[in-house]
């Protein structure tokens, strides 16, 4: 049987069974949250002191206290034992050696440990969130500065994964910049949400110690209490919520990546990959696998699973708090590490790739990629479009039965078609012309673009140069 813990026992008269010490056990995994826990009580002694419960010099021997207790277990000269039942319990236990159990037992008046680690949490996820933000900036960097490399280079288009028009290689790299970019502004519109403090609710229904909360939100550098003190220990929307842009940007990487494990195979021959960002095989020598794009798109699955673990966990649980709540931690922890070991390999991998562009441009006319180029020079014309689209079909049908190109077929064989189909029709039947007809807004010419690359400069500052 295991002693009772520190911050709690006074009406149990046994010991707690060692199999229900290992369950309610978190330290292996919350210690991460020490310098949080010591920065958030640093700020709630302010708060004792405020209120009268702490004089002036309690106060600053307290915090010098913790100054050093946070540099001890930065050092890692302070450790969690196995007896400690959370980081709150250890960290307590580390300031009562330092100042006593009389002065340090003061402390806790005022809060519970359902406050505090709904606060630590949020204030540990902004720092995370600040973290992975500068790693995809990076790679929006990268992506971007490509797409100006690569500016007028053509590649296939394609949809269900077959051809279906020429675009610029540019405008592809760039497709995968937007949704990177939506996901840096999930990110700044979660941080104003998570920026509120969970401190002063107490277990869940506040206190009656008069302490002032606004103190501790504004050390913290929160934006202000929160407004409902049941919700600030209860809820773990904006921890599931940062789940879900961290599997938001996961998915995003993987569809990269996946295009990416394809571009490096013998079929396509689209990309060559940097040696210093593949690896070989223990059997087979010739081997280069693209183990960077590969495990990019296994993190992606592991952090879905993060994301539904916690969603599972949440969905039933009534007011206020509930021990289940311990579970919420885990999952983002994995998925700040997943993201932040991933993204760095990644942008290693893109910015270094070679692109083999004779290749994709050889190809970005191939499966008749230029047959809406076709209908729609017939609407132009003045044709309806869905005559135009028939037409087109037929002319398709012809080239396909007889293994040529459409540029390959006889202006005879155009009018055998359709009379529409004068030998007028070849303007449109290149790939460099098909690109720059696609000039309106979002299009694929060089000129929009160009457009989006401006855009990105100005709205991503690590895109400005």
């Amino acid at each position: 049987m295991s002693d009772s813990s520190g911050l709690w026992g006074g009406r149990f008269s046994g010991a707690t069974n060692d199999a229900v010490a290992a369950l309610s056990r978190s330290v292996h995994f919350d210690w991460r949250l020490a310098k949080y826990d010591i920065a958030g009580t640093r700020a709630h002694i302010l708060a004792l002191k405020a209120a009268g419960y702490l004089n002036e010099a309690e106060q600053v021997k307290i915090d010098k206290a913790l100054v050093e207790l946070d540099k001890r277990v930065a050092s890692g000269m302070f450790v969690a034992k196995p007896t400690d039942e959370d980081v709150h319990s250890a960290l307590e236990r580390g300031l009562i050696e330092m100042v006593g159990p009389e002065l340090g037992g003061k402390v806790r008046a005022g809060r519970s440990r359902n406050d505090q680690i709904a606060t630590l949490i949020r204030i540990y996820l902004i720092d995370q969130a600040t973290a992975i933000r500068g790693e995809v900036l990076s790679l929006i960097d990268v992506l971007t500065t490509l797409a100006e490399e690569h500016l007028s280079e053509p590649m296939p288009g394609r949809t269900h994964f077959q051809h279906a028009q020429p675009v610029l290689l540019s405008h592809h790299l760039l497709a995968h910049v937007w949704p990177l970019v939506r996901d840096l502004e999930r990110l700044a519109e979660w941080k104003n949400r998570a920026s509120f403090s969970p401190y002063g609710a107490g277990a869940l229904a506040g206190t009656s110690l008069a302490l002032d909360p606004n103190i501790v939100s504004e050390a913290l550098g929160l934006t202000a209490p929160m407004a409902n003190s049941i919700d600030a220990t209860s809820s773990r929307d904006v921890v599931a919520e940062f789940a879900f842009i961290g599997a938001l940007i996961a998915i995003n990487l993987s569809r990269f990546a996946e295009e990416i494990i394809i571009w490096a195979s013998a079929e396509f021959n689209y990309v060559k990959l940097a040696d210093a960002f593949s690896t070989g095989s223990s059997i087979m020598p010739q081997k280069k696998n693209p183990d960077v794009a590969e495990l990019t798109r296994g993190k992606a699955g592991r952090i879905i699973g993060d994301l539904t673990g916690l969603l599972a966990t949440l969905k039933a649980l009534p007011l206020a708090y509930n021990r289940d709540l311990q579970e919420d931690k885990e999952p983002v922890f994995d998925i700040a590490d997943s993201l932040l070991l991933t993204l760095p390999a990644f942008t290693g991998m893109v910015a270094t790739m070679e692109f083999n562009t004779q290749r994709m441009e050889e190809l970005s006319s191939a499966g008749f990629s230029l047959a809406t180029d076709v209908a729609e020079w017939l609407v132009k014309q003045r044709i309806p479009f869905r005559e135009a689209h028939e037409i087109t079909g037929k002319l398709v049908a012809f080239a396909e039965s007889r293994g040529i190109d459409l540029n390959e077929v006889s202006d005879m064989e155009f009018a055998s078609i359709s009379n529409y189909l004068t030998p007028e029709v070849r303007e449109v039947l290149t790939v460099s012309g098909s690109i720059k007809s696609r000039s309106g807004t979002g299009g694929t010419a060089v000129p929009r673009v160009l457009d989006q690359i401006s855009a990105l400069r100005k709205l991503v500052p690590n895109t400005s140069r």
